[in-house]
């Protein structure tokens, strides 16, 4: 690595209370991110509630939240009318808009100059959507999304990624607390760090993806895809028991009573 360079991990796909759906404020974040050895959080909001204020508001609540340890990037999920194409899209750009075609949203980003991910190709089946003329005008493709692909990787992604430009990332998409789980990006930034030096990075491929601290590669084929696979396949077929046991009693003995 060259001797300018400062390598950093940075947690993607982050959501605030500043999300309709959020539940954590940026100061929050920001110190257990730290702790959790972070050094970047990229957050992306959800666009509903979103315009242009509100987005320059959120630019300056990340600049205030962010710490000497640890910075939050401001950034933005946009969806298309239908909410099943997302696209994560950082830089300080003016608001796009809510509800536009996948078209539209795409072309007015790569036209402003700022990085973009397409967000869980699996949800919704959205990877069926995918239009591949899109991956020039992306930065990104998440190949393992936490919310969406629980504890194993996608297996639609790797197919919009073949033989694309586009560079594999791992997102988080954390609400809450639940959602904390060892994915990161690791990126190669020209000091000091910031949120340009950060974007400048990934336009330049500075970058690679890791989970549990080693090359997502390993994950991808043979014994550690395997694991993974057996491990999300128990993880989603013990889940409905575990929603069931965690509620209180009353709530309990009232779904047997009343069917």
């Amino acid at each position: 690595m060259s001797a300018n360079l400062t390598r950093i991990r940075a947690a993607f796909h982050v959501h605030s209370n500043w999300s309709y759906d959020g539940k954590w404020t940026l100061s929050q974040i920001a110190a257990d991110f730290s702790e959790r050895g972070y050094d970047a959080v990229m957050l992306s909001e959800h666009d509903r509630g979103f315009d242009e204020r509100r987005r320059q508001e959120h630019r300056e609540a990340c600049r205030q939240a962010s710490t000497s340890k640890i910075l939050l990037a401001p950034g933005i999920e946009y969806s298309d009318a239908s909410n099943t194409m997302h696209f994560l899209i950082w830089d300080d750009v003016p608001f796009i808009g809510s509800d536009l075609p996948a078209d539209e949203i795409l072309t007015a980003a790569h036209n402003a100059g700022a990085v973009v991910v397409f967000a869980h190709p699996s949800r919704r089946a959205a990877w069926k959507s995918f239009n591949p003329d899109w991956t020039r005008k992306l930065a990104g493709i998440e190949l393992w999304n936490r919310k969406t692909d629980g504890w194993a990787p996608s297996m639609d992604a790797p197919l919009l990624l073949r033989g694309a430009d586009a560079l594999p990332f791992v997102g988080m998409d954390f609400h809450e607390r639940r959602q904390f789980f060892p994915l990161a990006t690791v990126l190669d930034v020209e000091a000091p760090v910031t949120e340009s030096s950060i974007l400048a990075a990934i336009r330049a491929g500075r970058c690679r993806s890791e989970a549990f601290g080693l090359s997502l590669d390993c994950f991808l084929h043979g014994i550690g895809a395997r694991t993974l696979s057996l491990a999300e396949f128990c993880r989603r077929k013990a889940a409905p028991l575990y929603r069931k046991l965690s509620k209180p009693a009353a709530s309990r003995k009232q779904t047997v009573t009343n069917p």
